[in-house]
């Protein structure tokens, strides 16, 4: 925890700081919860309250030495920070520690406050990102340490198989490659991505594949969600289920369409692999692991919205001969990130003279970023709602090596996204 939070965090005693080593708050079996907030932010300061009670609560019940949270301060001087935080029972990173706050922010792909982030104090590795949820469907706190147990434990129980009542339990999954496909009918793409997958399916169920797909619905009302399940060649998780929510949060599903490969150990494949199948409606590159470079269309660069990414403008080669550049750069980043027990932190883009892509994002995001006319290499962070242009005109692997890492350790200068 300490390379994310630093050797020390703060508490308030009688109005005065006393620092806390955070080796204190690491060890098996241990969970701190980062809590992003603001005073500013009239959600979060509605939160607070709610989240202060809850913790006093943990405290003092068996496990509340193996839990602690950490205050990562949006607010905008030192002394709104100290004036919010004097209201918090739990610990807080130091306001002046601006880059480890924003690093944070970066590690968990906070989009908005309040977000409270649960990390397992053994690992570093994220929980899940909404904690809130966690809190409020767990007043007592007899789900802790929420750490998620092995997939088919997860989702044990029944599954439909159709909408005339028939069903299958766990075993069905034993031994295959899984998708999970989180979506719904009120969902437009959701709607235009479920028949391309539904082809696929059965194509690769045509070849003797075992490949099962578990649909996991966000529908408003049971008959929306049997008109639209009605299309769907696969199994469902009922609706109203209350592992819908298990899921969600398991794998931290953001938006929808989302889906979710998974091998048949259980082992996440790939947490976001709607562009890939929207590539490969043949199924030649089934299960999807996913590629370290892709190239920019509207369906593959959906996950800039969640992702910081590098991305290299250039139109005079093709977008596979840009992807070789591009390639051992980011794998040896991707490399260093799995290594050190940490998820991917940016995700790589070329366009190229071949690129197809009706949506025009390529175009629409060199105009978003207000990217200078001969700008070949940006870092777009729309999270924090940042854009950074690299100078040079004679863009290799070397230079964007020295570009990644510059924006890693905060060496370089970024400028706002246009509001």
């Amino acid at each position: 925890m300490n390379k994310w939070l630093g050797d020390v965090v703060i508490r308030l005693v009688d109005d005065k700081v006393e620092e806390v080593a955070v080796s204190t708050l690491e060890g098996e079996g241990k969970v701190v919860a980062v809590y992003f907030s603001a005073h500013w932010c009239p959600p979060c300061r509605a939160f607070t309250p709610q989240l202060a009670k809850w913790y006093r609560k943990f405290k003092d019940g068996p496990n509340g030495d193996k839990f602690e949270i950490v205050f990562a301060s949006s607010d905008r001087d030192d002394q709104s920070f100290m004036d919010y935080f004097k209201d918090m029972p739990w610990l807080a990173l130091p306001y002046a520690e601006r880059k480890k706050k924003n690093d944070l922010s970066r590690k968990f792909k906070v989009s908005g406050i309040p977000t409270l982030a649960m990390v397992n104090a053994a690992n570093g590795k994220l929980i899940t990102s909404d904690g809130r949820s966690v809190i409020v469907e767990d007043d007592s706190g007899k789900k802790f340490p929420w750490i998620p147990g092995p997939f088919l434990e997860v989702v044990k129980g029944k599954f439909c198989k159709g909408i005339k009542g028939k069903e299958v339990d766990t075993e069905h999954l034993r031994g295959k490659t899984l998708g999970v496909y989180f979506s719904a009918y009120w969902c437009g793409p959701c709607r235009s991505f479920t028949p391309q997958l539904a082809s696929i399916y059965k194509k690769l169920r045509s070849r003797g594949i075992k490949f099962e797909i578990i649909y996991v619905s966000s529908d408003k009302d049971e008959r929306q969600w049997k008109d639209y399940y009605s299309t769907m060649p696969w199994i469902c998780v009922p609706y109203g289920d209350p592992r819908k929510k298990v899921l969600s949060r398991m794998f931290d599903v953001q938006g929808i369409p989302t889906l979710v490969m998974i091998d048949e150990h259980g082992q996440v494949i790939n947490m976001g692999a709607r562009s890939a199948v929207g590539m490969d409606l043949q199924g030649e590159r089934y299960p999807w692991y996913p590629e370290p470079v892709r190239q920019l269309t509207g369906l593959t660069g959906a996950d800039i919205n969640d992702f910081v990414s590098l991305v290299w403008f250039k139109y005079d080669r093709t977008g596979s001969e840009l992807a070789d550049v591009m390639r051992p750069v980011a794998k040896e980043w991707i490399q260093k990130w799995k290594d050190a027990g940490e998820e991917e932190l940016m995700m790589f883009y070329v366009t190229g003279s071949d690129i197809d892509d009706e949506d025009d994002i390529a175009i629409s995001l060199t105009s978003f970023a207000a990217l200078k006319k001969d700008t070949q290499l940006a870092i777009v962070d729309i999270n924090n709602q940042k854009v950074y242009e690299c100078d040079a005109t004679d863009v290799d692997a070397g230079v964007m090596g020295v570009f990644v890492e510059g924006f890693l350790n905060q060496s370089i200068e970024g400028k706002p996204l246009k509001s």
